[in-house]
């Protein structure tokens, strides 16, 4: 018995031993300045961080997107967005300031994807929009591509806004809920007015649109889907105003 116990004092030394020889081997490893190199990495999240810990980009799959109760940088993050793969930007102070996601997939109806690159104001929406849709519903399918600039609200933060919209996402009567989006737009707390747009709309229209402080449209010059080049210039009741050819 007392060989035994001997043995096993003996053989759980050894165990631990070991354990820690390895971990010392593994931290060593990592800590090492020289650069690792890996043929191939599978992986469903990678975070970009600073030394102090302030995450500076994340490239993630559609499961690991955070949304929902995910915070980055002790900041909440988006609730309601969609989970997509892609990457996510971040400035020095940890705010989220763009990025880029995907996806695509077939329906019952045809197919839908999309891809979109943006940039966003200082702690809040974006204010430059790389955009690319293709949808296909039975015989028709209609692709746009577009680079977009937009004015953004500078009166609220990108948590303000979000508080905001969940208190319009809370109201259950859809006309109170619209009424209720009016004013806070009125105010200039939430939404966008768009003021450049470049490339193809839903029309086949490509070209150049330019828009108001307002958000209508002020002038455009475009090749229409008969191949026509046209130039309109519109009033701010929307009416045209100058045409080439007239």
């Amino acid at each position: 018995m007392k060989k035994l116990n001997r043995e096993l004092v003996i053989l759980r030394t050894f165990t631990v031993s070991t354990v820690a020889i390895m971990a010392v081997i593994l931290l060593f490893a990592f800590k090492t300045n020289e650069n690792q190199k890996f043929g191939t990495i599978d992986v469903e999240r990678i975070n970009i961080v600073e030394a102090d810990g302030t995450v500076k980009m994340i490239i993630t799959n559609v499961e690991q997107f955070p949304n929902g109760e995910t915070k980055i940088n002790n900041m909440a993050t988006n609730k309601n967005r969609k989970k997509r793969s892609g990457m996510l930007y971040f400035n020095e102070d940890g705010l989220e300031c763009g990025g880029l996601i995907y996806d695509g997939t077939k329906n019952e109806k045809g197919h839908s994807s999309g891809l979109s690159l943006t940039y966003d104001r200082y702690d809040g929406d974006q204010v430059m929009q790389l955009l690319t849709t293709d949808e296909e519903r039975g015989d028709e399918r209609r692709v746009s591509s577009a680079l977009m600039f937009s004015d953004r609200t500078a009166n609220v933060s990108r948590e303000e806004h979000d508080k905001i919209m969940a208190e319009i996402d809370s109201i259950k009567d859809k006309k109170l809920r619209r009424k209720k989006y009016r004013e806070y737009s009125d105010q200039g707390l939430i939404g966008g007015t768009p003021r450049i747009m470049l490339g193809k709309t839903g029309s086949q229209n490509n070209g150049l649109f330019l828009f108001g402080d307002n958000g209508k449209t002020k002038a455009m010059f475009y090749v229409d889907k008969s191949n026509n080049v046209k130039l309109e210039v519109y009033d701010d009741q929307g009416n045209v105003t100058n045409s080439w050819p007239e």
